[in-house]
């Protein structure tokens, strides 16, 4: 069973209504999930590294 199946389903949040916002607003917004992404991008390499150490044990 993967830990993901334990932990609760997320709601989605609700769309930011674009229209309103101005660029500069729009640019950090960007800035901000840009920095979303990347720390998924961490948390996901960390979970394959886990994931490959342990099938590397019970491989043996």
């Amino acid at each position: 069973m993967d830990t993901d199946d334990l932990e609760p389903a997320a709601k989605k949040p609700d769309a930011k209504n674009l229209e309103v916002m101005s660029i500069e607003a729009l640019g950090e917004y960007i800035a901000e999930l840009e920095g979303e992404i990347e720390r998924v991008h961490t948390e996901i390499a960390l979970k394959e590294k886990a994931r490959n150490g342990a099938e590397s044990v019970f491989r043996k």
